[in-house]
């Protein structure tokens, strides 16, 4: 029997034809399937699908000059009778950017405090009295209930069934408040980088007197600290120290390499929630003469114009690089090693510290070391 190859391959692009248009159609009119651990799912589809479907040719050209957000999602709170779905629904960019500016920070202002944020998030699975909130929270008095209930009220962000009843958050809004804080859980990572320009800031809380300027020998220091944990751990037993002609400072050990997988509670890479997070104290610190708080690896990255770090572990070279403590970029794998270790190479900010590294303060600091600890070889270089 001979095969009709032409037709089967008709036949076969007319199924995928007709199967597309299922997909188009199932997320169009929010039957597209949803992953069972999904509270609530946000989507985009390319104007050219959007057009090849012939939905809304008008809105179609709008999306592709402009771009538009879709949505849709559902969600069961702790009793089965506060369950939520919407339809998918799609909300233009450029009528998102030209959102009203003062009703917007109202409407924002109202939950931009950490015990009202407690209190929708207490309520998103069940209505609660007062005094539960009070009791589920820890407020301690019902006089600071009143005052933030009273502003989620005002804002039509709760709902009370009567004077002294439950409070519950209304249908409608749950899905939005959902949606906000997916947005502000992608940037989360913001408020470590705001407490860095804090940092910087207030830098002498962290230099302490600048007499004829700040010593960078301090940041130096504080990485070496960190080498030296490694070192007692039994890891580590030599370090480099190299001055290069351009300001920069390298410090390189041969420790373990600072490991690339995240925090239990995070996901970012251990490695910059070690650089970044001020409030995690995953690192040595060192003070200096008057300071009032220590120097941390995550300080001195923000004191830092820019910072390398390099990581050898797991038979791969890893690298990320940061600007002023911000990641400029991801961490890239670069090379393949059977070495382990971490190397740091910082430039001090030549706002804050107006002169290089002062090599004979940087030389005692080295002699100190190797005198506490002579089983580790610290070697200082310098480059050109």
């Amino acid at each position: 029997m001979t095969r009709n190859y032409g037709q089967e391959l008709d036949e076969m692009e007319a199924q995928l034809a007709e199967l597309r248009e299922i997909v188009l159609s199932g997320l169009r009119s929010g039957k597209a399937a949803q992953t069972s651990d999904s509270i609530a799912s946000l989507y985009s589809v390319p104007a050219t699908e959007l057009e090849t479907a012939g939905d809304n040719a008008n809105y179609a050209n709008e999306a592709a000059e402009d771009g538009t957000i879709h949505y849709s999602g559902w969600y069961t709170g702790a009793h089965e009778q506060f369950r939520y779905k919407w339809e998918p629904q799609r909300r233009n960019v450029a009528m998102l950017l030209g959102v009203d500016g003062d009703k917007t920070s109202r409407v924002l202002g109202a939950i931009a405090h950490k015990q009202r944020l407690d209190i929708l998030r207490a309520l998103m699975g069940e209505p609660l009295t007062g005094a539960e909130l009070v009791e589920r929270l820890n407020m301690g008095t019902t006089g600071q209930l009143y005052h933030h209930t009273k502003a989620l009220l005002g804002a039509g962000l709760l709902v009370q069934e009567e004077r002294g009843g439950q409070y519950m958050l209304p249908g409608k809004r749950t899905l939005p408040v959902l949606l906000l804080l997916a947005a502000v859980s992608e940037l989360l990572d913001a408020s470590d980088y705001i407490e860095l320009a804090e940092a910087r800031d207030r830098h002498a809380d962290y230099l302490g007197e600048p007499g004829d300027g700040y010593s960078a020998v301090h940041m130096v220091r504080s990485i070496l600290e960190n080498v030296i944990q490694e070192h007692e751990a039994g890891f580590c037993t030599q370090v480099a120290i190299i001055l290069h002609s351009d300001g920069h400072v390298t410090i390189a050990d041969n420790g373990r390499g600072i490991t690339l997988q995240a925090f239990a509670d995070s996901e970012k890479p251990r490695v910059q929630a070690i650089l970044t997070e001020l409030s995690r104290n995953a690192s040595a610190s060192v003070h200096a003469p008057g300071s009032v708080k220590g120097i941390t690896l995550p300080v001195v990255n923000a004191l830092s114009r820019q910072l390398t770090v390099e990581v050898r572990r797991e038979g791969k070279v890893v690298r990320q690089t940061y600007g002023h403590g911000i990641p400029q970029t991801g961490l890239l794998t670069v090379g393949l090693t059977e070495e382990r270790g971490t190397s740091l190479t910082f430039q001090p900010d030549p706002d804050i510290f107006l002169g290089g590294i002062d090599l004979e303060a940087l030389s005692a600091v080295v002699a100190a070391i190797s005198d506490a600890h002579p089983a580790l070889t610290v070697t200082l270089l310098q480059d050109g």
